[in-house]
């Protein structure tokens, strides 16, 4: 393996082991998972990066990671480490976005997965190498491309049915900004592989589209949106926990004005010093 390789599985092990403490550590796992709130509301955008290196489950992360060194070693070796972490990232955070669009009025919606850039990945290397074949361990080869589109049908299937707290609709993001960055990296791909790049693109544009537009098609028997059928607006959010600051507020200066600074409680004084900070 050239040293171009290196990259691949340097985010392999990156994944395995933030996804590792995550599992074993629920407030890391909360501190970097993918959250609308925390994201738009208290500008954490960080988190549209640290959440694509936690999973839900060992088989969540074993499969994202096998489909990643699948794919990855031949795009990274061709394209060099750079426009491979271009590609990677730029999946990531391209799905990540989708997600947080579509989840924008959500504000309790969180996810995690490395889905995304495993997407964006895949469908770069469709689009660059039309003959690419797979066989796990020997076993049953598949088509690149075909691959590729089962990979979003089962994304389309984790939006309707999912369960729980993974990135299905980032999938398809992710899938779409690859194949897109993969084509300004290498336009040329459009001449003599547009067939394939046209069967890829056509249904990830065609369900982000439905997504988008009529939610309701895709999302209906979606297990978060049973349990959220009235939804928490991020305005409605932020306004209603800056009423609550300032009725807080409003009893602290009521409490100084009649019995001093003194009678002010430890958590009191704090939660002055930080409405203090805010105003300055």
């Amino acid at each position: 393996m050239t040293n171009t390789g290196i990259i691949s599985l340097v985010l392999i092990v990156a994944n395995i082991i933030f996804s590792y403490k995550g599992l074993k550590n629920h407030s890391f796992f909360d501190r970097y998972s993918f959250e609308v709130e925390r994201i738009l509301l208290y500008k954490e955008y960080k988190r549209l990066i640290t959440s694509g290196f936690l999973h839900v489950s060992w088989r969540h992360l074993i499969f994202n990671m096998i489909s990643l060194f699948a794919f990855s070693l031949t795009l990274e070796t061709d394209l060099g480490s750079a426009r491979y972490l271009i590609i990677y990232f730029g999946s990531l955070i391209g799905g990540n976005l989708l997600s947080l669009f579509i989840h924008r009025r959500h504000s309790d919606y969180s996810a995690v997965g490395a889905s995304g850039a495993v997407c964006g990945v895949i469908f770069a290397s469709i689009a660059l190498y039309p003959g690419m074949a797979l066989s796990f361990f020997g076993l049953f080869p598949i088509a690149g491309w075909l691959y590729g589109i089962l990979f979003v049908l089962c994304a389309v299937y984790g939006i309707k049915s999912a369960r729980d707290n993974i990135g299905h609709d980032a999938h398809l993001g992710g899938a779409l900004a690859g194949l897109i960055t993969a084509i300004i990296m290498v336009p040329d791909v459009l001449v003599y592989n547009y067939i394939t790049i046209i069967a890829i693109a056509v249904p990830c544009i065609f369900f982000i589209y439905m997504i988008i537009t009529r939610p309701h098609f895709l999302l209906i028997d979606n297990y978060f949106f049973k349990r959220h059928q009235v939804f928490v607006d991020i305005d409605d959010k932020y306004n209603y926990e800056r009423a609550n600051r300032e009725k807080e507020m409003d009893a602290i200066l009521d409490k100084i004005h009649k019995k001093g600074m003194n009678s002010l409680t430890k958590s009191e004084k704090e939660k002055l010093d930080r409405y203090s900070q805010q105003i300055n």
